[in-house]
């Protein structure tokens, strides 16, 4: 039985990954993730690590996204305002920079391509609500019916409703809703924008709340399934699962608003490595997440991720939902080597994905990936890899590289491809401490996912970071950051408001009853810290500044005189100026209580006593910049044999069940007090 332990799952598009804590071990459990039944791996994997009598039960999962990105989706209606039923394909009417230029450019999701709802199936209704909440015309509930007996002959699933500025006044949602049971039924998922997302901006609103009309049929099905299949093997605790930001809610609460879900899992691996950061005194990070196919990008500073109030699931597929920022570019293990149409070799952003994955893999791959790359350089072994889900074949892999069209002997295109893969990812790590404002050079560089500790060293050559993290089980990463987060619950409402001394009570009274709502939700018993924030721009700006902090207690007309010097603040630390000539209007308020979680500590290693550190083997390294035709040795380690203060000289190469690290030539790897592999550059003698 295990009676005090935590169990967290992370759904993926290939694997499915499981963490437990249980006596202060950490266990590990890897199943590959099934598209048909989703909930078998989670339920497998649960098994393996002993789900009877655990405490908590974490979940994260991409089977949302990867929904809406495939278009396996149920079939939902949309209800707006008569004339506004196109909002859905207009978006933003913002275009990628690439597109640009581009006249045959189309938006993913609109009807000219992939629409999430067809036109048919979006209707408008004749009603109108003013900027203040008044209307100018009423509901006219008999035209709404004739709408929804379409939608009832149409068979839909789901019905998003979206009127305009209904997230002043909900009056004729909360009407049009209860049409919808009357007319279609209490079986038909029906989510309505005043309670999903009461925030300003038609489009981001009604687009979030289409979203999470999908989420609901998606996971109501899904959540049953789970909930039912943990009972049978013996578990009785607390569920949770992940929202955007990777914070913990309440399986019930999650169903109410499932919108929050559906990009959880890559937001874990930031929180994972915010909370090990704190462990070992690091709070300004820069963290890699490599798997198969991407690298997903995000920074922590001061110790805690950085946060948006939107993201977007597709380009201008907007949310709005609190969320980790995370910049996915495509370079990953099965990144492809090619070459280009001036006969130079490029790697990325095609994938191999895992079918047919790598051509090593002997699964019908022909074409050169990274994997393969590091397979012939010496960084992999042939035989088992990825917990022995497969076997590299390195003669497929020269295979795959002597058939490019190129006149590149067979060692430089090794070499090159190697080197293109490395200045790929230093370049998205480049851009996005860019676009953050920090320096890398001030950042430790946080190397997990399967393909990270095998890539991300030799980027400190490149973007010299101050040095490369690798943490414990890196493979596994993402999923021990659902052990190492908050449970939070938010609340937020837009009310434009120039900030000064009148407007006092207003904001006050829009805290005090976001507050009284928290509370009334919250689990019996809890103690939870709130926090303030607002979003606000300069009068006449048009972009919002995201997370001013606000004061507990009254909000008079000094606490006002305090949020606008905030926002001056707050504005200049993100844009390097400062307007106090210019008036503030606050445009969303937002509060968000805090609850002490348990999180995983991870055990200490000892250190190292009496017999010397020694290599299990030596291996071969070929191809790599200054080797030479003979290449180098470098000594391999088996990761669960190092002890802390161990020192390990580059070449070197540290395997472990799920991951491989490689520590280049010139660099050193300090083993840290939890295991982690500290690398940089070796100092001169």
């Amino acid at each position: 039985m295990n009676d005090t332990g935590m169990i967290a799952v992370d759904v993926g598009g290939t694997f499915t990954d499981v963490v437990a804590l249980r006596d202060g071990e950490i266990l590990t459990a890897k199943v590959s993730t099934d598209y048909a039944e989703v909930c078998r791996p989670v339920l497998a994997g649960a098994e393996l690590l002993g789900v009877s009598g655990a405490r908590i039960f974490n979940h994260a999962s991409t089977h949302g996204l990867n929904a809406v990105i495939t278009r396996q989706l149920p079939k939902i209606a949309f209800l707006t305002t008569e004339g506004h039923r196109d909002i859905l394909d207009i978006g933003r009417v913002w275009r990628p920079a690439e597109a640009l230029l581009d006249p045959h450019w189309r938006r993913s999701f609109g009807d000219a391509d992939r629409p999430l709802v067809p036109r048919y199936l979006r209707r408008g209704v004749r009603e109108r609500l003013l900027a203040d909440g008044s209307a100018l015309f009423e509901l006219d509930e008999d035209h709404a019916r004739t709408q929804l007996e379409v939608l009832a002959r149409c068979g839909v699933d789901g019905v998003a409703i979206c009127l305009i500025n209904s997230y002043v006044n909900p009056a004729h949602e909360i009407r049009l809703r209860e049409l919808v049971r009357e007319v279609l039924g209490d079986g038909v998922a029906c989510s309505i924008s005043a309670e999903v997302s009461p925030l300003a901006k038609e489009y981001p609103r009604a687009s979030t709340t289409v979203i999470d009309t999908f989420m609901k049929i998606i996971y109501g099905d899904y959540t049953a399934k789970l909930e039912a299949g943990l009972a049978e093997l013996g578990f009785a605790g607390e569920l949770n699962f992940a929202d955007c930001a990777a914070t913990l809610v309440p399986v019930e609460r999650a169903m109410e608003h499932p919108f929050r879900i559906v990009f959880s899992g890559p937001s874990a691996g930031t929180v994972a490595s915010a909370h090990f950061g704190a462990l070992i005194g690091e709070d300004r990070l820069l963290c890699a997440d490599i798997g198969g196919t991407s690298c997903d990008i995000s920074v922590v500073a001061g110790g805690s991720p950085h946060v948006n109030t939107t993201f977007e699931l597709e380009h201008d597929l907007v949310v709005n939902a609190l969320a980790n920022d995370i910049t996915a570019i495509g370079a990953g293990g099965g990144s492809l080597v090619a070459i280009g149409p001036t006969g130079e070799i490029q790697v990325g952003p095609g994938s191999a994905g895992s079918t047919p994955g790598p051509a090593c893999y002997g699964r019908g791959g022909t074409q050169p990936t990274t994997t393969d790359t590091c397979l012939m350089i010496g960084i992999l072994e042939p035989g088992p890899f990825a917990g022995g889900e497969v076997s590299l074949d390195v003669e497929r892999s020269r295979a795959a590289f002597a058939a490019l069209d190129t006149d590149f002997p067979l060692a430089q295109r090794v070499r090159y491809a190697y080197e293109m893969a490395i200045n790929n990812i230093a370049e998205g790590l480049f851009n996005v401490a860019i676009k953050h404002g920090v320096d890398p050079r001030d950042h430790s560089l946080v190397a997990y996912g399967a393909a990270g500790p095998m890539l991300l060293p030799a980027v400190l050559d490149v973007l010299k970071c101050k040095q490369v993290i690798v943490p414990p089980n890196p493979g596994l990463f993402s999923a021990l950051g659902l052990l190492s987060a908050d449970q939070v619950f938010t609340v937020n409402r837009s009310a434009y408001t120039v900030l000064d001394g009148e407007a006092a009570s207003r904001i006050d009274a829009l805290f005090e009853e976001m507050e009284t709502e928290l509370r009334e939700g919250l689990p019996a018993g809890a103690k939870a810290t709130f926090q303030r924030s607002f979003d606000a721009h300069l009068v006449g700006q048009s972009w919002d500044t995201p997370f001013v902090p606000v004061r507990e207690g009254t909000i008079d007309a000094d606490a006002v005189a305090e949020m606008i010097a905030s926002f001056h603040d707050t504005y200049e630390t993100r844009s390097g100026n400062r307007f106090e000539s210019v008036a503030v209007e606050g445009v969303t308020f937002r509060v968000g209580a805090v609850l002490d979680t348990p999180k995983v500590e991870y055990p200490e290693v000892p250190k190292r006593e009496g017999e010397p550190l020694v290599p299990l083997r030596r291996t071969r390294l070929r191809y790599l910049d200054g080797m030479g035709e003979d290449g180098a040795d470098a000594s391999v380690y088996d990761r669960t044999a190092l002890r802390a203060g161990d020192v390990l000289p580059g070449p070197a190469i540290v395997t472990e069940k799920l991951s491989t690290t490689f520590v280049a030539p010139g660099q050193e790897a300090a083993v840290g007090r939890y295991g982690e592999l500290i690398i940089r550059k070796r100092s001169a003698a």
